[in-house]
């Protein structure tokens, strides 16, 4: 089954009970019994629930997975992966990812006793130099959030598989749309399901897939022990998200293209972070993992001006400033207030998060519209 039929059909079947195209939203929290124990699959919704489980066999689907698991936030997500290790554990990480990430290793895991290494992975063989006998997962985003770095997930699966370290790869931005991880070798998955796979920023979801029965046991086990699951009206949403995710990527592809050439050519505009320019580093990796370069732009203004910053968000009509991405509508912010405030200021200026940069969310709306605000905005 190819990936645009995955989307509306992969791991579903209509309802037994009326046939219902659609999963329905099971809004119970508890199953009857025939006799202690005697039950049809489902006990307590925290455990299984039938809406969130067609939603779980469908991030499967599109991942080419074996097992999917929908939980309450992204970042319930992964919590729920941190939760492999023990005390004395070493996880290496790409220094360039989001925020909330940031401050879930550094201010919870680490106090457990959990090593965090914080690294640049745009050259993968870097990796390797901070391995020890304690590293048991390798944790990528890319493209990474917000530089929109490149790491390759192949040549880093090799090294992970070579140590026998875990691998797992943030796929939020690209999507199993540009990108499969588990194809180049990814242990594990993850998505802010809230973004792109959601699509219409009316919901807050996280998901991990993998293919190993193993590790799918431990983490469907530290998802019902630890309760951080969605609830079906989410889970019914983000069924739908799905459905769209094809047509929505190619729209979010082609005007993310538009946008950043704009962008590129406006003389107020010192840089463009697009990793579909030729001149973007590992630009070649990503043609070779991802099936176009995705919606996702960040920049910054000649003279690196916060001040210029923040006027052009606050001025842009059609981009919304806000949080979050991937939705169907345009959104604009300001990592360095925003989205990364959590990380240090000299953390964040290590790997380009200045006061200066803007990340752009490109919607699905007229390109000349978003081109026309982005005119009137920057002047």
């Amino acid at each position: 089954m190819k990936f645009n039929t995955k989307t509306i059909h992969g791991g579903q079947k209509h309802d037994p009970a009326y046939g219902a195209v659609m999963p329905p939203i099971y809004q119970t929290s508890t199953y009857a019994q025939s006799t202690p124990g005697g039950h049809k699959g489902f006990e307590y919704s925290r455990t299984h629930n039938p809406t969130r489980q067609a939603l779980e066999n469908a991030f499967a689907s599109i991942e080419n997975g074996e097992y999917g698991l929908a939980f309450g936030s992204g970042l319930a997500a992964i919590d729920a992966v941190m939760k492999l290790l023990k005390p004395g554990d070493e996880v290496i990480s790409t220094n360039d990812l989001y925020g909330g990430t940031y401050r879930l290793f550094t201010s919870i895991f680490k106090n457990f006793g959990i090593k965090f290494n914080f690294i640049g992975m745009q050259n993968a063989s870097n990796i390797e130099h901070y391995i020890t006998e304690n590293t048991k997962i390798i944790w990528v985003e890319t493209p990474t959030n917000p530089m929109m770095n490149i790491i390759d997930i192949k040549a880093t699966a090799e090294i992970a598989k070579k140590h026998n370290i875990l691998l797992a790869v943030d796929n939020t931005f690209a999507t199993p749309y540009l990108q499969q991880p588990l194809d180049l070798g990814a242990d594990l998955v993850m998505h802010s399901a809230t973004k792109y796979i959601g699509g219409h920023s009316d919901l807050v979801m996280g998901a991990l897939i993998v293919k190993d029965k193993e590790l799918a046991d431990k983490l469907f086990f530290i998802q019902n022990a630890s309760g951080a699951v969605c609830g079906p009206q989410d889970s019914f949403l983000a069924l739908r998200g799905i459905k769209t995710l094809h047509v929505r990527m190619q729209r979010h592809c082609e005007n993310g293209r538009a946008v950043a050439e704009y962008l590129a050519s406006h003389p107020k505009i010192e840089k463009v972070y697009w990793p579909g320019f030729e001149s973007h580093p590992n630009h070649e990796i990503a043609k070779a993992q991802m099936k176009d370069f995705g919606g996702m732009i960040s920049f910054v203004t000649k003279g690196n001006d916060y001040n210029e910053a923040i006027k052009i968000v606050e001025n842009l009509k059609v981009f919304t400033l806000a949080e979050s991405l991937g939705g169907v509508e345009s959104l604009c912010g300001h990592p360095a207030s925003m989205t990364h405030a959590s990380i240090p200021k000299e953390e964040r200026e290590k790997t380009g998060v200045v006061d200066s940069l803007i990340r752009l969310s490109v919607g699905i709306e007229d390109e000349e519209d978003l081109i026309n605000d982005l005119k009137q905005a920057i002047g």
